[in-house]
């Protein structure tokens, strides 16, 4: 069953973190900061809604880069109850498709508590400041890709954060499958 975050919460505080990626260097949020702004993503290797955009989001994830916009991806599924989701195949992930943004394990699955992920994939892009802006949709596509002339509703939204300081106060929540949290 697919699961759908809540609304942007405009200006609401990015939390900072401290996670190992799969470059074996540990990065903190400032690290991951960029000068016009943010996007943290909540991906895992295994969600079909994931995989079906996976493209876009490396494509959308560098474009963003070049704008000044930082950006990380975060993976907090339980590696136990799902080994496609562990830090060896996240590893091999984010060779094998040439992530250009950091992949951080969050292995305590704190980080996707602190920061209220819902799904994979959970997109929250922050301003300069880094106060939350956009919490929406890559795109229109849904378990499986759009035609490639979707509207970039991510792109568009951090374009906008990166040139304005303030995201769209229309937004479409994402849509994949839930956090797969570890049992207490």
């Amino acid at each position: 069953m697919a699961t759908v975050p809540p609304v942007c919460d405009f200006d609401w505080p990015a939390p900072d973190f401290a996670l190992l990626a799969t470059d074996g260097q540990k990065y903190q949020l400032d690290d991951i900061a960029g000068n016009n702004g943010t996007l943290v993503m909540f991906i895992c290797n295994h969600c079909p809604f994931v995989l079906a955009i996976i493209d876009r989001i490396i494509r959308d994830g560098g474009e963003l880069q070049t704008l000044g916009i930082g950006v990380a991806a975060i993976c907090s599924n339980d590696p136990i109850a799902y080994p496609a989701d562990s830090f060896e195949n996240m590893k091999n992930l984010a060779e094998k498709l040439s992530f250009p943004f950091p992949y951080l394990h969050d292995a305590d699955q704190s980080v996707a508590r602190r920061y209220n992920a819902a799904c994979t994939p959970d997109f929250f892009g922050f301003n300069k400041e880094l106060g939350l802006q956009y919490r929406g949709r890559l795109d229109a596509s849904r378990g499986q890709a759009g035609p490639p002339d979707l509207r970039r509703d991510l792109f568009d939204a951090m374009k906008q954060v990166a040139l304005t300081g303030t995201g769209p106060a229309e937004q479409i929540p994402s849509m994949g499958c839930s956090i797969k949290w570890a049992p207490a």
